[in-house]
């Protein structure tokens, strides 16, 4: 009932964050890979993941396809692709259990009730916390106050430094007991020695 007349088209941007493209490099740097799952057409997915710096760009796994493959298959060729473009929901499990299958260690991000299964089954599921769901905040491990992927890469680099310090007391505490006790308990184990150490 109306009549239009075309004028011109308009286009949207919704640019990478600033950080992404350092966060996603650190990543890479700390033996961490990192995989984009998303229900955005192929071309989009591919574009977003060269311009972030995923490795093997150009390979890309759509919806469509992971419907018609078996998990042998799957986890075969998820080894190589981390561009997973038109996925449904239920496929984001489907992919985090092949990640599992293959001795992976899989922290998950998620912010919709439809991710909560991939999240609930991901090692670490990392629900958003400003737009996130309730539902997916349920079935997480953490809770970004942020958003930010950056603030995931802070998190590990932090939990890393923490495991590093406390290996390196723990050498420290067994390297100057151990000799201490075997200096006290080798006289009297051995017999007519006199003691090395009083107590």
């Amino acid at each position: 009932d109306f009549s239009f007349d075309f004028i011109g088209l308009i286009g949207l941007s919704d640019p990478v964050r600033k950080n992404v493209i350092s966060a996603v490099r650190e990543c890479f740097a700390a033996g961490i890979r990192v995989i984009m799952i998303t229900g955005d057409y192929p071309v989009t997915a591919m574009h977003i993941g060269l311009e972030i710096g995923l490795e093997n760009p150009d390979k890309c796994i759509t919806g469509e396809e992971l419907g018609v493959m078996n998990d042998e298959e799957l986890c075969e060729k998820i080894k190589v692709t981390n561009i997973f473009a038109r996925v449904v929901p239920e496929q984001k499990l489907k992919i985090v259990n092949a990640l599992k299958k293959n001795g992976e260690i899989v922290a998950m991000t998620g912010d919709g009730i439809n991710d909560a299964p991939a999240l609930k089954s991901a090692n670490i599921g990392i629900a958003m916390g400003q737009k996130g769901t309730d539902v997916a905040r349920e079935a997480s491990s953490l809770v970004l106050m942020d958003d930010n992927f950056a603030s995931i890469v802070g998190a590990i680099k932090m939990g890393r430094r923490i495991f590093d310090n406390l290996q390196k007391a723990f050498g420290y505490t067994f390297a100057i007991h151990v000799p201490i006790a075997g200096l006290s308990l080798i006289p009297i184990l051995l017999g007519n020695f006199p003691l090395i150490l009083w107590p």
